[in-house]
């Protein structure tokens, strides 16, 4: 029996309307990214609100205006990393339809770490795009650390879980119960515990069913995940009225992992935007440059198989 979880009432004005996949403002942005660095920060961040904002009126990404934002969003996050880690002076990468030139960064760059790392990984898993997600794997944690950025211990222990999952590496266990402890109350000096309790937890725990292969208790703890999420979100107004929780952006990839995998997902929710979670829209274009042909078990299990576009 499929359980439904609505996603809280949203009172914005001025909700977006079928037009163009990306702004003209992310348009003008991508124009300057072969000079600036900030300026692919930007497209990733702005091309991620469009796609967030969208689900509003689109809410099944359903439009492929809409694919096409998140598409953009995925590629920009890729970028960055790809820059960061450059051995040459750039890099060839397809963003938006079009091949762009990338110069590698020459210094360490505040939004090269752990947040955008992680918003690149679920982008990602969810477009389907098996070697992005096979490069971001294999970025040490010490480049994340030289951003400066301040995070605590359980994130690097959570990306180090997302790449062992990935790459089928032996240490996937001991990594997400390092994560996982990290998160329990009293263990952290710089997160607000309501956020980690209700948003940062909910996908390691479901990466425990999905690595387990448990179908029942995987389906339960997407319904807590979503329940938990919009528990957060609805908090006030301000927060539900925040294009960031119209999307359940974690436990959508978690779910995506799982469903790849042959578990039948049993929770419908706006908070996971249908043709997102069933990969209705991959394959509907090139996203990348020089993409591999499309795996005969596409769709079944993402570590044995790299997915595409």
């Amino acid at each position: 029996m499929t359980i439904t979880v609505q996603r809280h009432t949203i009172s914005r004005q001025l909700l977006p309307r079928r037009e163009p996949s990306i702004p003209k403002h992310t348009a003008q942005l991508l124009a300057r990214i072969e000079d600036s660095p900030f300026a692919l920060e930007s497209v990733m961040s702005t091309a991620l609100v469009t796609a967030y904002e969208r689900t509003s009126v689109d809410p099944d990404v359903s439009w492929v205006e809409s694919w096409e934002a998140w598409v953009t969003a995925m590629q920009a996050g890729s970028a960055i990393f790809a820059a960061a880690t450059a051995t040459e002076a750039n890099v060839q990468c397809l963003i938006h339809h079009e091949k762009r030139t990338v110069s590698a960064f020459t210094q360490s760059e505040t939004f090269v770490d752990v947040g955008h790392w992680v918003t690149a990984f679920y982008l990602a898993v969810i477009c389907r795009n098996g070697q992005r997600l096979t490069v971001l794997c294999q970025i040490p944690i010490a480049k994340l650390r030289e951003s400066g950025a301040v995070y605590n211990k359980y994130h690097y222990a959570w990306i180090e879980t997302l790449q062992a999952f990935w790459l089928g590496r032996e240490d996937f266990s001991d990594e997400l119960v390092e994560a996982a402890s990290g998160t329990q109350p009293g263990s952290m000096s710089t997160t607000d515990q309501d956020y980690v309790s209700r948003i940062t937890w909910p996908p390691m725990d479901l990466l425990r069913w999905r690595a387990t292969g448990q179908h029942d208790e995987f389906n339960r703890a997407l319904e807590e995940a979503l329940r938990a999420h919009k528990d957060y979100w609805s908090a006030d107004q301000e927060r539900a009225d925040s294009c960031y929780g119209w999307v359940a952006l974690a436990p959508l990839a978690m779910a995506c992992f799982a469903l790849d995998a042959g578990f039948p997902i049993e929770v419908d929710s706006d908070y996971l935007p249908k043709h997102l979670l069933k990969a209705t829209w991959a394959g509907e274009f090139p996203t990348r440059i020089n993409p591999w042909r499309r795996c005969s078990h596409h769709g079944r299990e993402p570590r044995g198989c790299r997915t595409p576009d």
